[in-house]
């Protein structure tokens, strides 16, 4: 794991592999290592040519951690994945996001369009747009005293997830409604970069791909069969559809 600033941050990210280059940004209460190192993207992009970056955002993994609600817009984030790309003199990449990755993703296509070569959706369809329910709830189980009493199903499980990687909590609670900004379907038409958007059939999180695909003009989805939001990080399935388009769409 290596370290670079930005924005008065100390930010961590793994770069193995050599070829095209792809940053791969993480999902919410993730990092690098759960996101990407564990479900085996990394060894999977480097061994089809690839060179695999992934960055563990503010709040999150290596990473400095701040309290500040106001630090974890999606805009800020999307400079701190532009300054990496700064930092190891990359120019530009392939970019794939999961959940809230997905939606940094978008940003940085929207604001760094220059950066953004193609980019890949995972986790998060139609909600980039319309939201993807109250994530208040998350944030209140987040800051619970007694994780036992949490009775909001969400709320349980990423409680679980946050207590099992050993994470910030504040820092978390502080990320996880700030993070959520929508985008307009009129925005989301002015990314005009290749963007496939992959979402679980089982998943209660994203929404519909096929919709979101729908409003770039070019964008296309799948359906990765059987996973939810969790389970769909490291499927096969998404994994050869994703090494399909990168190839489709060479830098």
């Amino acid at each position: 794991m290596q370290f670079f600033e930005n924005d008065g941050l100390k930010f961590a990210y793994v770069d193995e592999g050599d070829g095209e280059p792809i940053l791969l940004i993480h999902g919410f209460a993730s990092s690098s290592l759960y996101n990407w190192i564990q479900p085996g993207w990394m060894q999977t992009l480097t061994a089809a040519g690839y060179r695999a970056i992934a960055i563990d955002n503010r709040g999150h993994g290596a990473s400095d951690k701040p309290h500040d609600m106001s630090l974890y817009t999606p805009t800020l984030m999307a400079g701190d994945a532009a300054a990496l790309l700064d930092h190891l003199d990359i120019p530009m990449a392939h970019v794939m996001g999961y959940s809230m990755g997905a939606r940094i993703s978008a940003f940085l296509a929207l604001e760094r369009p220059e950066r953004v070569h193609d980019l890949v959706f995972g986790g998060l369809g139609i909600g980039m747009v319309e939201g993807a329910g109250d994530w208040s709830p998350i944030a209140e189980a987040l800051m619970a005293d007694d994780p036992e009493a949490i009775t909001h199903p969400r709320g349980r499980m990423f409680r679980m997830f946050a207590d099992k990687t050993k994470s910030d909590k504040i820092a978390l609670a502080a990320c996880v409604i700030t993070s959520k900004e929508e985008i307009s379907a009129q925005s989301m038409a002015g990314i005009t970069q290749p963007a496939l958007v992959a979402v679980g059939t089982r998943d209660d999180i994203g929404g519909d791909p096929h919709r979101l695909a729908a409003l770039m003009p070019h964008g296309e989805a799948i359906d990765i069969p059987n996973r939810d939001h969790m389970l769909a990080v490291g499927d096969k399935v998404y994994k050869q559809a994703v090494i399909e388009f990168l190839k489709r769409h060479p830098i």
